[in-house]
């Protein structure tokens, strides 16, 4: 029999709102800014990772990744279309609600993410009334996909791998935390999601 799971460890990216900074938003602001795409990927990547990480600021990374040139925009306006990317899904966040509101296991959050757009998604996304815990790249200085951020989560929580079950949109994420002995589902909807989740017996 699978055992049962005390701790559940959502993604916030593609499981409860849109990506913060993902592709997708950084080419809206290519358009909306008038960016050449190539030389602003070029630079992304090769700050991305240590923003993520904790290990530089988002101004530093704006430093790099913007305004290393000189801009028709400020550097306010930028930050504010940044974060106006991130929007929350309503329906999702209702399940993680119903999920912590019915008080049968420990729950976190596990995601990629800047400081600076963390905060603020976890704020906007109104998540410190569902959530007592953020276990965020660029707080514990390691990212997904890689096993150390998996084992850093189940070191601090002390949880039974066996017994913690991860939620993300990606399959790469999945994959460290299967071969750790996690439970996972691949975010696909809401309902395919509230679904997983009574079939576990976590919802009724």
């Amino acid at each position: 029999m699978t055992p049962p799971i005390n701790l559940v460890l959502f993604d916030i990216g593609g499981v409860l709102g849109s990506n913060g900074w993902d592709r997708e938003q950084r080419m809206a602001a290519v358009e909306r800014f008038g960016l050449d795409e190539e030389d602003f990927q070029y630079r992304h990547e090769e700050t991305v990772g240590a923003l993520e990480a904790g290990q530089i600021s988002l101004d530093e990374y704006l430093d790099v990744a913007i305004f290393g040139d000189n801009r028709s925009f400020s550097r306010e306006e930028f930050t504010s279309f940044m974060f106006a990317q991130s929007v929350p899904w309503p329906e999702s966040i209702a399940v993680a609600r119903d999920l912590a509101d019915s008080r049968t296991v420990r729950m976190a959050t596990l995601n990629n993410e800047s400081e600076a757009l963390n905060n603020y998604r976890i704020q906007h996304f109104g998540l410190r009334d569902i959530f007592p815990t953020f276990f965020s790249s660029c707080w514990l200085g390691v990212r997904k996909p890689t096993h150390e951020i998996y084992t850093r989560v189940l070191g601090m929580t002390q949880a039974d791998p066996k017994r913690a079950l991860f939620i993300d949109d990606r399959t790469q994420n999945l994959g460290p935390a299967a071969a750790l002995g996690m439970q996972t589902i691949r975010f696909q909807s809401a309902s395919q999601l509230r679904a997983n989740l009574e079939a576990r017996g976590l919802l009724v």
